[in-house]
């Protein structure tokens, strides 16, 4: 049996894969920077927020939970969302050191010569 693409690379490298596929939607993004603004959990909010259906919402909820960026709680019969601040600093991190060793590395931009 092969090795598994992810195993060919480090913990990190993997996560922050990961973690981007999961931000590389649209609507997770738009779903985040909703949840963001609000000051308590949310319950019900995000169908009428982004027209999109009660299972859409659903599903892009499961991929943020996946990657640990929401914590949920019973409120009544409700799960209410909340991002999970500890994570939302850890994964700030992870991204800002990856531009930031990413930058650092990358050569000066070459100049050219008008003739």
């Amino acid at each position: 049996m092969g090795v598994s693409k992810t195993q060919l690379f480090n913990d990190r490298q993997n996560e922050l894969a990961e973690v981007a596929k999961v931000l590389a939607h649209p609507a997770r993004v738009a779903i985040l920077q909703y949840i963001s603004r609000q000051e308590e959990c949310i319950c019900n909010d995000l169908v009428a927020e982004t027209g999109l259906a009660q299972a859409t919402i659903s599903q892009h909820l499961s991929a943020i939970k996946k990657i640990g960026l929401l914590r949920g709680n019973f409120q009544g019969k409700n799960l209410c969302y909340c991002i999970d601040s500890e994570r939302w600093n850890e994964l700030q991190e992870l991204f800002g050191s990856f531009f930031q060793n990413i930058g650092q590395q990358c050569c000066a931009p070459v100049q050219t010569t008008s003739e």
